[in-house]
């Protein structure tokens, strides 16, 4: 971490939690879910602290992406993502090179739109496949969620989670909801890992 993640984490945990903290001979007890209530309210302090413009920003670069085919076999994919447009627009191009899958290939733009306060994507594949998604951030997830899609007579909403984000690897989980996004079912997850 740069001395000035180091820093700016510092100066958010400071404010989180009060830059004077009393001292108190009180005995305090905390439960594993009051650390999670104290881990979620920082990262979203964090969050809100970053450069909105700025919060896809770790995903620029080249990576590996693996992801479990059952029966001990293994997907394999690329996914090169570039900045264009004066640097504002970020630029995906995903392909599959393993796996039942082999041969796909999609491409996504994602913009801020900084007079709505909103990250948008379109993304377009090599099967007619075509998503409107519009950003979120939750729990220091990075969100593109779609609006409600009908299919097969009802209403499904579509998400793709962005999470466990480190400098050279995260996780990508693709998930629908039938239920306005109240519960989400796990359809397929991605594992990166920065090509150096």
């Amino acid at each position: 971490m740069s001395l000035y993640k180091t820093s700016l984490t510092i100066l958010l945990l400071m404010n989180f939690i009060g830059s004077s903290p009393k001292v108190s001979t009180k005995k305090e007890s905390f439960t594993p879910q009051d650390c999670n209530t104290y881990k979620s309210k920082f990262d979203n302090a964090i969050a809100k602290s970053l450069n909105q413009a700025e919060l896809f920003d770790f995903w620029v670069g080249k990576w590996d992406a693996t992801w479990d085919e059952g029966n001990g076999k293994i997907g394999k994919g690329t996914n090169r993502i570039t900045k264009t447009l004066d640097g504002k627009v970020i630029h995906e191009n995903f392909q599959i090179i393993e796996g039942k899958s082999k041969g796909f290939k999609g491409t996504s733009i994602s913009v801020y739109q900084p007079k709505l306060k909103r990250w948008k994507q379109a993304w377009a594949d090599n099967n007619g496949g075509y998503y409107d998604f519009t950003g979120e951030f939750e729990n220091n997830a990075r969100i593109f969620k779609t609006q409600n899609i009908e299919k097969d007579g009802k209403l499904t909403t579509a998400r793709m989670v962005f999470k466990d984000i480190k400098e050279d690897s995260f996780l990508w989980d693709w998930e629908s909801s039938d239920d306005n996004g109240n519960t989400w079912k796990l359809l397929w997850r991605i594992h990166y890992k920065r090509i150096k």
